[in-house]
C-alpha cells in the first residue's frame, strides 16, 4: 500500500496543511496548485503515476485555501514571493533540500520564481497552464473587456466565452453550498473547453471538497490580488533558469491561450515546449491527469 502522511508546517505565522504520498526516501516532487485551489486540485491519478515512477509527491493547501491559515489581506497583503516562501517552507517541513517543482497556472509562476531566486531548491521545473511570471495580463484583459482589438505586441487575452462567463457568474447567487458548487462547476466546464470531454463528477467532487475544507471561501480571492502584484522580483530574467524545464500548455486554454506557454518556453534556455492537443485550463477530463503525469514522469527521469 502507498504510504500517505499529512503534516502541518509553519511558514512564518501561517500553518500550511500538506500531504506526502510515497516513500520519504525517494526524490521529492512538489506540486504547486493555481489560484484559489487547495492541494487536492492535483488529481490522485496524476500523483499515482509519479509515485509509481519512484518519487515521493508533496502537495499542499496554499494559504487562504483548504485547511491552511486564512489571511486578512487588507492588513497583511502578500505577493508571489510570499507564496514562494510558503513552498520552500513546505519543502523544509518535509526535510527536502530540493525537489522537482511542478506548478499549474499561478503555481507555474510560483515555480518560476523558485527556479530564478531559489535555484538550489529546484531539481527540475515543470510549468503548465501559465505564462512568464513577469508578464502582466492586465492590459490585455482591459482591452478585451472594453471591446478593443488585442495589442499585437502583447500576449492574447482570455477567450470571449470565458470573459462572458465571468460576467454571467457575477450575477449568480453563491450564498449556499449548492449555489457555490453549481457556479464553480460551471466555471470549470468553461475552462475545460469543448475539445476534450469534461469530467463533471470529478470537478464536482473537487468543488464540494474544497468548499467543505474551509470556513472562509472568500479568502481564496486574495490569490488574484497577489497574482496581479507585479513586484520587481518578478521581472528577473527567466534566462537565468538552469533547471531542466518542461512547459506544458493546452492548445484550447481559454484563460491563457497557447501563446503564453510558448512565450514562457522561449524565455528559458533549453526548455522543452509541449502543447497538449485539446486541453483547456483544467485537468478535469477523463484520462488527462494520467497523461500529464506521464509527461512529468518522463521529464523528471
Amino acid at each position: 500500500m502507498t504510504s500517505r502522511a499529512e503534516l502541518f508546517v509553519e511558514s512564518g505565522e501561517l500553518r500550511l496543511r500538506t500531504e506526502r504520498v510515497g516513500s520519504p526516501d525517494d526524490p521529492a516532487v512538489l506540486l504547486v496548485m493555481g489560484t484559489a485551489a487547495p492541494g487536492i486540485g492535483w488529481p490522485d491519478e496524476l500523483v499515482d503515476v509519479l509515485v509509481a515512477g519512484g518519487r515521493q509527491v508533496i502537495r499542499y493547501d496554499h494559504r487562504d485555501t483548504g485547511r491552511s491559515t486564512c489571511v486578512d489581506f487588507a492588513t497583511h497583503p502578500y505577493a508571489l514571493a510570499d507564496l514562494a516562501a510558503d513552498a520552500t517552507a513546505v519543502l523544509d517541513g518535509h526535510g527536502a533540500a530540493a525537489a522537482h517543482v511542478v506548478g499549474a497556472s499561478l503555481g507555474g509562476a510560483i515555480a518560476q520564481w523558485l527556479a530564478v531566486h531559489r535555484p538550489e531548491r529546484v531539481l527540475s521545473l515543470t510549468a503548465m497552464m501559465t505564462g512568464p511570471m513577469g508578464h502582466s495580463p492586465g492590459p490585455a484583459w482591459a482591452r478585451a473587456l472594453a471591446g478593443q482589438a488585442p495589442d499585437p505586441d502583447d500576449l492574447p487575452p482570455p477567450a470571449a466565452r470565458f470573459l462572458a462567463h465571468l460576467a454571467h457568474r457575477a450575477t449568480l447567487p453563491q450564498g449556499t453550498r449548492d449555489e457555490y458548487v453549481a457556479a464553480n462547476v460551471e466555471t470549470w466546464r468553461v475552462l475545460n473547453g469543448d475539445a476534450l470531454p469534461f469530467d463533471e463528477p470529478a470537478a464536482r467532487r473537487f468543488v464540494e471538497t474544497s468548499f467543505d475544507l474551509t470556513g472562509n471561501h472568500a479568502a481564496a480571492l486574495n490569490h488574484d490580488l497577489a497574482g496581479r502584484a507585479m513586484t520587481e522580483d518578478r521581472l528577473a530574467p527567466l534566462s537565468t533558469i538552469e533547471a531542466p524545464t518542461l512547459v506544458l500548455h493546452g492548445t484550447e486554454d481559454p484563460l491563457r491561450p497557447l501563446a503564453h506557454g510558448r512565450a514562457l518556453a522561449e524565455g528559458i534556455p533549453g526548455s522543452r515546449f509541449r502543447p497538449i492537443p485539446g486541453m483547456g485550463h483544467t485537468l478535469f477530463s477523463p484520462g488527462l491527469p494520467q497523461r500529464i503525469g506521464e509527461f512529468i514522469r518522463e521529464h523528471i527521469a
